[in-house]
């Protein structure tokens, strides 16, 4: 099927080598036909959607939050039913375990079987190389948690139901002064999602006029008392963190050990709540921007998905927005596409809608996720901390550059 004058040239991206290291996994897959309904006004009696996810290895927490949402956001957004129009919406799980590889052969083999819609990836490695094979085999694809700014504007077949890096950062300039002539380190993960981080504080505060340098962490790390000396020796005027996954404690444990609360200020992101106690006594000394807590926003729509997945007996938390936003995009594109991938992705892109996090918007241009963040503190409450909202940064402030 030719797409329509919707169909735009794939963007040059900012972080080509990783597109490139996730390349190394792909394997040429021959397009699937999967069979059009015999009568397009009333759609196919059924869909089905192949949910990829991190259900077990180091993303674990996440898959988990985005698979709670995901659940009640079907729900929501079927009115219970599970069908939209007269077309049932079936869900098959994979678990990828955070392993490209792992996703790839779960993504083949759901596109072998007819499926011609894909959701879901915490890791951003993992999303990379599905998009890749979402663009191979013409399957409509969208990441959840995943962050990297790469992934927007990847391919014309891939969007996103949560924020992306450049967000991250964005908020993160606005706990801040003028930037000329400031010299910023970022303290990361080597890993996509911390090279990311890397790349859009460069090309994002960067353009504000500070100098950016980096201190980048092997993934299986786990003493960090060189890499704070390093951030120290570097004497910056602002350190920002992007980490993920188990060894956030020992990370800040070491940060405030060796002084560099005290003498530099930082900020990072709020992660989820398993977290919340892994800062220690550098609790209150951290400035948080946030993607989402339960508390973030204030609106219907929230207190609908907080209450659903607590009725379901899971816990609301940071990626519980991707998940629910994926059901309800997923929902729009079938109801408006009819399961035609041309038609979903026409129907996505500049759809608009009330999220957990408020109005929400999927740019056309790229397929960012343009939506609001927060600015968070955490504060004692009863030997434990919990995150307080400090301020709500509008959508269009934090929203990224579109993607060339």
């Amino acid at each position: 099927m030719v797409k329509g004058t919707h169909m735009r040239v794939s963007k040059k991206l900012l972080l080509g080598s990783v597109v490139a290291t996730a390349a190394l996994f792909l394997a040429a897959c021959a397009p699937t036909d999967t069979p059009s309904p015999t009568n397009e006004a009333e759609g196919p009696s059924e869909i089905t959607v192949g949910i990829v996810t991190s259900e077990t290895g180091p993303l674990a927490g996440y898959g988990k939050q985005y698979l709670d949402a995901f659940k009640a956001g079907l729900d929501y957004a079927t009115d219970g039913s599970g069908e939209i129009d007269g077309t049932t919406i079936t869900v098959e799980y994979r678990d990828d375990a955070g392993d490209p590889d792992k996703a790839v052969t779960a993504v083949k083999e759901l596109i072998g079987s007819g499926v011609n819609i894909i959701a879901g990836t915490a890791s951003s490695g993992v999303a990379l190389a599905v998009a890749e094979q979402a663009e191979q085999n013409k399957v409509l694809y969208i990441s959840g948690p995943a962050a990297a700014d790469a992934i927007t504007g990847i391919n014309d077949y891939t969007f996103r139901s949560g924020r992306q890096s450049a967000q991250d950062v964005a908020t993160a300039g606005t706990f801040l002064d003028d930037l000329e002539g400031k010299t910023i380190t970022v303290l990361a993960q080597n890993t996509a999602f911390g090279t990311g981080n890397e790349a859009a504080v460069k090309a994002i505060l960067g353009a504000q006029g500070a100098t950016v340098n980096s201190v980048l962490v092997p993934e299986d790390a786990t003493e960090f008392t060189p890499f704070a000396q390093q951030v120290l020796a570097n004497a910056p005027d602002l350190v920002f963190v992007a980490w993920a996954g188990a060894t956030s404690g020992a990370m800040w444990q070491s940060l405030s050990q060796q002084g560099v609360l005290d003498a530099i200020p930082v900020v990072t992101g709020l992660g989820d709540s398993a977290t919340f106690g892994a800062y220690g006594e550098a609790s209150e000394k951290i400035s948080f921007l946030n993607h989402y807590f339960p508390g973030g926003p204030d609106n219907e729509v929230n207190d609908a998905m907080v209450e659903a997945i607590e009725a379901a007996g899971g816990t609301p938390d940071l990626f519980s927005p991707d998940g629910f936003n994926a059901a309800i995009m997923l929902v729009h594109a079938i109801k408006e596409g009819k399961g035609d991938v041309d038609a979903m992705i026409a129907a996505l892109e500049g759809f608009e809608f009330d999220g957990p996090k408020g109005k929400t918007t999927v740019r056309a241009s790229d397929h960012a996720l343009i939506q609001e963040m927060y600015q968070a503190k955490l504060v004692a409450d009863g030997g434990a901390f919990v995150p307080e909202l400090v301020d709500t940064v509008s959508a269009d402030d934090v929203a990224p550059a579109e993607a060339q």
